[in-house]
């Protein structure tokens, strides 16, 4: 005890677990002001990568998936479709995809990494509407139509590179996102690749 009748040590113990008990308050005060800072789990995950399964993809068949809110389309394309893209050259707006509409890996003939492996964002490059994927010789098209993508909101046309056909009013090809190969079967869209298959 001191002069003064006080107990220094419990005097002391007590300001140090006020002090304690303070801190900790005052982070656990903090920590919802903090916390609204960080981009939450879903903002993350709008712009993060995905990862999609191609194994079970069939010849001809189209798969959709969504990345960054926005529809993207991976279809396996055979052999006939390949054959018949540079036929169509003479019809298309840009043939070569000369517009920045890909990455460059995928400025080729087939708009792809893999000749067979289309990967595009489903949305037309003239309003935003979604097109319809309409196979070759389908009615709303006539027996001329090779299949392709065809949007119903203002009529654009593209082939089956995403390529926009002449005479529409989509402006540009359809966009093809950055993606990579992480398998034979797994396609990580969202990053690019570099080119490697």
């Amino acid at each position: 005890m001191s002069a003064d009748g006080a107990d220094l040590r419990r005097r002391r113990f007590l300001t140090g677990a006020v002090t304690v008990v303070g801190g900790v308050g005052a982070a656990f005060a903090a920590w919802p002001f903090a916390s609204a800072w960080q981009p939450s789990e879903r903002a993350r995950a709008i712009g993060a990568p995905i990862e999609v399964d191609i194994s079970k993809l069939e010849p001809g068949r189209l798969l959709t998936d969504k990345w960054q809110g926005k529809p993207v389309w991976i279809m396996r394309r055979t052999e006939d479709v390949l054959t018949q893209l540079p036929g169509l050259d003479g019809e298309l707006r840009d043939p070569k995809s000369e517009e920045d509409q890909q990455p460059s890996y995928a400025t080729n003939e087939y708009r792809s990494i893999k000749p067979e492996v289309l990967v595009l964002v489903g949305l037309c490059t003239h309003l935003g509407c979604s097109p319809t994927y309409l196979k070759a010789g389908d009615p709303q098209l006539g027996a001329e139509w090779k299949g392709g993508f065809f949007c119903p909101c203002h009529g654009s046309r593209f082939d089956l590179a995403g390529r926009v056909f002449a005479g529409v009013p989509a402006p540009t090809n359809l966009v093809v996102p950055p993606h990579k190969y992480l398998s034979d079967t797994r396609i990580l869209i969202g990053e690019d690749s570099g080119g490697a298959a």
